[in-house]
């Protein structure tokens, strides 16, 4: 599974925020293939969900992919009860 998260530089904010969802996912027995990017390099990237700052992720709600929206970065609770469910659906082929 790709996902891709999303900042407005594409390093530290995206970078934190992708090392934070491969944690999560290891925890609960999931393997997250990842990069982080730039918001004007999100676009139409490949991956089979999004996840950024709630402010970015209103930009990219064009995508044909989920986009996870994270209020509060440095919640790790916020962060696993949203990104969690978003992959188990993709696991179990939910659309």
């Amino acid at each position: 599974m790709k996902i891709v998260t999303v900042c407005g530089m594409g390093f530290g904010t995206s970078l934190m925020l992708l090392m934070d969802v491969q944690a999560i996912a290891k925890k609960h027995g999931y393997t997250i293939e990842g990069e982080a990017v730039d918001l004007g390099s999100a676009k139409g990237k490949p991956c089979d969900f999004m996840v950024a700052a709630s402010e970015i992720a209103n930009e990219l709600s064009g995508e044909s992919v989920e986009v996870v929206a994270i209020n509060n970065l440095l919640d790790k609770d916020e962060i696993e009860q949203k990104v969690i469910p978003v992959i188990e659906k993709i696991v179990k082929g939910v659309k």
